[in-house]
């Protein structure tokens, strides 16, 4: 290849990374779940985010391994308690030390902005563990307090769509009846300390459980149009969105108005079982690219629509003992050698041969092979391909 050749290519190599990058400081995240036997070290894993520029990672625990081979990244951290472990942090003493094991000693290297309490409690059968739930996360509080570090850290819990009673339409939104003694003072407790509430929204499911009524189009992102609030009259073109407001309107009929609603969790799976309809490489590709052209066009809701979206994409990796369907074990951007699953791929006109290129029309599509395109993968190791260029010189 000519000197003239590769500089032409590298040139082109820095436009597209300059959107990669773009698109990849946007408000969002990714879990990085280890339910795996076959998962690259976290000083790999490092290594790799860094080279994609994403800085937002939800851990489900607080592995010290992950959190040491993260320092001085600026990658910051959710980090989480298990639910067994949630009773324990009612306890201020235990819930001081726990804070000093696992956040203050990586503190200021590692950046740890929120912490978890327990996953989806809400939605699941042990009164008992609900009941603790509020109170742990104000010993938790406390202990952050007491430390100097509740102005830099946030204590919350993140929640399953199931703890809705209603959904639709999404003004109506609202809770499950015999949750509000639980829901209230958890409100109660964000609206004070100004932390988030985290909802793992996957219109995935309910894909899943209705494929022959749900839109195939209004769960993608794809062109549709779209569902009409009757009480609104906002329209809503996809069902993400939708599920949001919903989650927005019921904290309101609580009587909160000052609460800020993240997704801790979305995503879609890249194989399943027979029965589960549309877990398709495709699909996974359409949705997770769809996302993030919707992010990168800084949205809000359309009833929160200054309000930009905060997202946690799920998930990193593909892991192999997730229990469940296959689908469990299919939500991964990449596998656990480093590759990508499937392509996201920026292609602007012209671009394929070169020519034509407009870095201002980026758009989002999956493509298949061809020796006439340059498929640039969004989460391919791009670095590695401009360094192989340069190597040239």
């Amino acid at each position: 290849m000519s000197i003239s050749s590769s500089l032409e290519l590298f040139f082109i190599f820095s436009l597209i990374a300059g959107q990669i990058l773009q698109i990849l400081s946007l408000n969002i995240g990714i879990n990085y779940g280890q339910i795996a036997n076959n998962l690259p070290s976290p000083s790999q894993v490092s290594e790799l985010l860094q080279s994609l520029s994403i800085n937002k990672v939800k851990l489900y625990d607080a592995d010290p391994n992950v959190l040491s081979a993260f320092a001085n990244s600026n990658i910051e951290f959710i980090i989480g308690i298990g639910n067994e472990n949630v009773a324990n942090m009612i306890d201020s003493s235990q819930a001081k030390a726990w804070i000093q094991q696992n956040v203050q000693s990586f503190l200021p290297r590692t950046k740890i902005t929120s912490i978890t309490v327990g996953n989806e409690i809400l939605s699941g059968k042990d009164t008992l563990l609900m009941s603790n739930l509020v109170p742990a996360m104000q010993s938790l509080h406390g202990a952050l307090v007491s430390l100097g570090l509740d102005q830099q850290v946030n204590i919350t819990t993140a929640h399953s769509l199931a703890i809705l009673g209603n959904s639709y339409p999404p003004s109506s939104g609202s809770f499950v009846q015999n949750l509000a003694q639980y829901i209230q003072p958890l409100l109660d407790f964000h609206s004070k300390t100004n932390s988030p509430f985290l909802i793992n929204v996957y219109p995935y499911f309910a894909y899943k459980a209705s494929p022959d009524t749900v839109s195939m189009e209004y769960v993608l992102f794809q062109s549709n149009q779209g569902v009409t609030d009757p009480n609104t009259n906002l329209n809503y073109d996809n069902m993400l969105y939708a599920q949001l407001d919903s989650v927005y309107s019921a904290i309101k009929a609580m009587g909160y108005n000052d609460i800020n609603v993240r997704v801790s969790e979305t995503g879609w799976p890249s194989k399943g079982d027979p029965d589960e309809a549309g877990a398709t490489v495709e699909n996974a590709a359409l949705y997770n690219g769809n996302l993030l052209k919707r992010l990168e066009m800084n949205q809000g809701t359309p009833l929160m629509p200054n309000t930009p979206l905060s997202i946690y994409v799920f998930a990193l990796f593909n892991e192999d003992l997730k229990p469940g369907p296959t689908s469990e074990r299919n939500y991964g951007l990449f596998y656990p050698n480093n590759t990508p699953v499937y392509n996201i791929d920026l292609q602007g006109p012209g671009i394929s041969g070169f020519s034509g290129f407009s870095p201002s029309s980026t758009s989002f599509i999956v493509t298949g092979s061809s020796s006439k395109q340059v498929v640039i993968s969004l989460l391919g190791i791009l670095g590695s391909l401009i360094c192989s260029y340069i190597t040239q010189f």
